[in-house]
């Protein structure tokens, strides 16, 4: 198989370059959009858009949960930290996120008092309401379809343990309603997509049928390392230049048709579906991962009675065209100077998966 070679053999890669260009002298210039954080951050490390052909775009788009997650969501948490009582659990990306002050994230709160804690999987956030009893540990479930499995296991577990301290603020978001969204947008202008394989491996390749099958689009299925790039943008060139849309999975080693029966089988059983809140995208239904009924013992949004104040933005913060790919990060006139990683406005550059931070890292 092609893919085998360029991926072991990386002095194959003029080769591919080569087939790249004659396809795209076929069809003209092509916007390819990634729809993952890991890959938005490989293709800027490993440089893959400095060796593309004249006429390939490569686009970032909602594919970090970080980044997707609005201001009005995030100073909810905020207010949360400080409530006697309760300890704020999730993961460290996170914690840097501003709301809609520049500055005032979850990091910041903990140095004024707040009991936040950085964990590295929901199961933490488990032990750490089994050891501290007197405390209602509050574990913010963001991500994709990657990580509610694993949030889904963590609330089966607390009930059947009848943990009562431990609760889930799901913020977890389903894939293919935001892309929906975004290719119905007026402003879409892209030919095809890099799907997400830590998504595919769950959800199944055909997960994605409906790109080419209603949308007349191509899309691939891709790993992460350079060749698994570099090979998944040949095959969508070629589904263009040939006028043969369809979903190709290049990351057979891992993604398969359908997915993971198992993972699909808990996240069935725990969640539902739910209308849900995107930055840069709005108000998107059945977007949303919600908790069951069944475990409202367990979900936050019940337990505490969470609900966001009104959307509000840092002025000036462009991570919400930046997402849509409609921007591109050095595009802000925040980038890089009033915005760096060390001083965000947006999420886009806090997350090691956001676009921004991706840019400033490797200049992408």
């Amino acid at each position: 198989m092609l893919c085998d070679s360029y991926f072991k053999n990386p002095k194959d890669v003029p080769l591919l370059l080569k087939k790249i260009e004659e396809n795209v002298n076929i069809s003209g210039p092509v916007r390819l959009m990634e729809i993952c954080g890991t890959h938005t951050m490989a293709i800027a490390r490993s440089g893959i858009r400095s060796i593309l052909p004249e006429g390939v775009t490569l686009l970032s788009g909602p594919g970090c949960p970080v980044c997707v997650t609005p201001a009005n969501v995030i100073d909810m948490v905020l207010d949360l930290s400080l409530q006697p009582g309760i300890l704020i659990a999730s993961y460290g990306d996170l914690l840097r996120v501003p709301g809609s002050r520049q500055g005032d994230s979850l990091l910041a709160r903990r140095a004024c008092g707040g009991n936040v804690a950085s964990v590295y999987s929901p199961a933490d956030a488990v032990q750490i309401a089994r050891e501290h009893p007197e405390t209602e540990v509050v574990f913010l479930g963001v991500g994709f379809e990657t990580t509610a499995p694993g949030t889904a296991a963590c609330i089966t577990e607390a009930a059947s343990e009848n943990l009562q301290n431990f609760s889930v603020l799901c913020l977890l978001k389903k894939t293919e309603p935001a892309l929906r969204a975004l290719i119905e947008a007026d402003d879409f202008a892209v030919n095809g997509f890099l799907c997400p394989g830590h998504v595919a491996a769950v959800t199944g390749s055909e997960s994605f049928s409906f790109l080419s099958k209603e949308y007349n689009l191509p899309g691939v299925v891709s790993g992460f390392e350079a060749g698994d790039l570099l090979y998944s943008i040949l095959q969508l060139t070629d589904m263009i230049a040939k006028k043969e849309p369809a979903v190709q999975n290049e990351y057979t080693r891992l993604v398969r048709p359908n997915g993971n029966p198992a993972a699909l089988t808990l996240m069935e059983q725990v969640f539902t579906s739910a209308a849900s809140d995107w930055r840069g995208l709005g108000h998107i239904g059945n977007s949303g991962f919600a908790i069951r009924r069944e475990y409202a013992r367990w979900d936050a949004a019940k337990k505490v009675s969470l609900r966001p104040g009104p959307s509000a933005d840092i002025p000036g913060c462009r991570c919400a065209q930046v997402i849509r790919g409609v921007l591109s990060p050095a595009d802000c006139p925040l980038f890089g100077k009033v915005c760096t990683p060390d001083n965000p406005v947006g999420p886009c550059m806090v997350s090691g998966e956001g676009a921004c931070a991706a840019a400033y890292a490797y200049g992408s």
